[in-house]
């Protein structure tokens, strides 16, 4: 890639990074990751055929990684539509108390429908895995996150207009991101503003499987 963009592999790699806030390695390991799940969602192959034609040798390592990035093994995320109960956060990281994100999320086109919005505290610009932190709203708006993890992170969103979340094809949901934030003990961040947009070509992946609203889930955003 470095040489088709005629930069140096060091150089293209850091204005890669700059544009898409992670590697070009991590990116493309991502992308993987999201033809899999249309993969999984548009054709019958088994588990192993989608593996390999998206550049995993090894089934094994293949799931493994599926299930970390989505949160859902790659039968499960084919048996449940995509969708996930509820969206664990990661609870190695301890969190802080009096520490508190709020802000508000609003769509930069006034024109766009109004979804379910989740929004979510990561590591990096991939919203993948356990977030350090998650809610989800029933439309953009206020959002309030409680007991932040101490650290540096990205506050990261996607909204998915009701009954479009898995249509092959589709317009691109819309996302916002911001940051990175740092979180220290005693400071309350905010307000924030985010405006969701469609997705861009350059903008990482979503990964994470998106929650079950229509069985309720909406309450239990996290646990």
């Amino acid at each position: 890639m470095a040489r088709t963009a005629m930069f140096s592999k060091f150089h293209f790699t850091r204005i890669f990074q700059r544009v898409t806030g992670v590697s070009p390695g991590r990116f493309l390991s991502a992308v993987r990751l999201q033809e899999a799940k249309r993969l999984l969602l548009s054709t019958s192959l088994s588990v192993t055929e989608i593996s390999h034609k998206v550049g995993y040798s090894s089934v094994g390592t293949f799931s493994s990684r599926f299930k970390s990035s989505v949160g859902l093994s790659p039968s499960a995320y084919r048996e449940l539509r995509g969708f996930a109960a509820s969206i664990p956060v990661d609870i190695q990281r301890p969190a802080t108390r009096s520490i508190s994100v709020h802000g508000e999320v609003f769509q930069q086109d006034a024109g766009a429908g109004e979804g379910t919005v989740f929004v979510g505290l990561f590591p990096d610009t991939i919203p993948q895995g356990r977030p350090a932190c998650c809610t989800v709203l029933e439309r953009p708006g206020p959002f309030r996150l409680d007991n932040v993890p101490e650290g540096d992170w990205y506050l990261l969103a996607q909204s998915v207009v009701p009954g479009e979340e898995h249509v092959i094809g589709n317009a691109p949901p819309t996302v916002a991101a911001h940051g990175p934030i740092t979180v220290r003990h005693g400071h309350i961040i905010g307000p924030l503003r985010i405006g969701l947009r469609p997705m861009r070509t350059l903008d990482p992946p979503v990964l994470l499987a998106l929650l079950d609203v229509r069985r309720g889930a909406l309450s239990a955003a996290a646990s």
